[in-house]
């Protein structure tokens, strides 16, 4: 009986240290070059960098986020300072003008 008890204890241990590092791995950041992939687009995407090119135009803003293997382009209300490391969620979007970029709105 006890130790029924405890492989049920071990079992479920086991089964919340996979669920917890399933979700630790689906929140790690992402290289550039992966993201932009025609697969990825209407995914929700993680990316970490350095904020360059902040623009805003009116209602519209956004920057650009550079890692080592590129750079996106991130529609965002908040603007975070120029040279200054990021870590970026939100949609990837594919569009003829712009390319590949994240919505984070």
């Amino acid at each position: 009986m006890m130790e029924e008890k405890a492989r049920g204890i071990m079992k479920c241990l086991l089964i919340c240290i996979i669920m917890s590092s399933m979700l630790i791995i689906a929140g790690c950041a992402q290289d550039i070059s992966e993201v932009k992939q025609q697969d990825n687009v209407g995914d929700t995407v993680t990316v970490k960098g350095t904020v360059q090119n902040t623009i805003k135009l009116g209602k519209l803003s956004g920057y650009q986020v550079k890692d080592e293997t590129g750079t996106i382009g991130v529609s965002s209300e908040a603007l975070p300072a120029e040279g200054s490391e990021v870590t970026v969620k939100g949609t990837l979007i594919k569009d003829t003008l712009l390319g590949y970029y994240i919505d984070a709105s």
